[in-house]
């Protein structure tokens, strides 16, 4: 059994999507999700189905070892980021080597970096009139978005679309792609 631990900060709409996608494959299991915002919706979600989430804060994330603890105790076979904000300690990645992935909402190396997520994403690749975008599914490294890229998926860009508009495209691809690369990567 693959042993699947989530990070997130938001809503949680990709850790709900991953968890229901790995639900009915029987040799995958979500058994943990993570955050940093005590208040975030993926805590409700989580919740609603039936899977274990804490919430903790930075000095347990990057000051102690009480987050990569956590970690040791579920055994995880892959860490994924899905909407996490904080950049992830080098003593955590250093125990998980090419086990921790992130879905960023552009065609990396494109529109990364800090402070590079959600709507500040689309709104800068609107306001350069960017043609195509899309979502980079990569590899954690001590550096924000600069791990090695797994996989892309492209869609337009028109020149009507919103900073909205593209978040509603971006989210379509997150939903259809993230599930299957995680899984074809849990399955190498």
């Amino acid at each position: 059994m693959k042993r699947v631990v989530i990070f997130a900060s938001g809503s949680g709409s990709n850790a709900e999507n991953l968890i229901k996608f790995f639900h009915n494959i029987d040799n995958v299991s979500v058994i943990q999700v993570l955050t940093n915002n005590p208040h975030a919706k993926v805590l409700d979600r989580c919740k609603r189905l039936n899977i274990s989430a804490l919430s903790f804060n930075r000095v347990a994330f990057s000051k102690s070892e009480d987050v990569l603890n956590i970690l040791k105790k579920q055994k995880p076979d892959l860490i994924i980021l899905a909407g996490f904000l904080w950049k992830f300690p080098k003593f955590i990645l250093n125990h998980y080597e090419n086990k921790v992935i992130n879905i960023h909402p552009a065609l990396l190396p494109k529109y990364g970096g800090k402070g590079m997520y959600g709507m500040h994403v689309h709104n800068a690749v609107v306001a350069n009139n960017e043609k195509k975008t899309g979502i980079t599914i990569h590899y954690v490294n001590e550096n924000y978005d600069e791990g090695s890229i797994i996989f892309q998926a492209k869609c337009d860009v028109l020149p009507t679309d919103t900073p909205e508009d593209l978040a509603s495209k971006i989210h379509l691809l997150e939903m259809e792609y993230f599930p299957k690369v995680v899984n074809d990567l849990l399955n190498e």
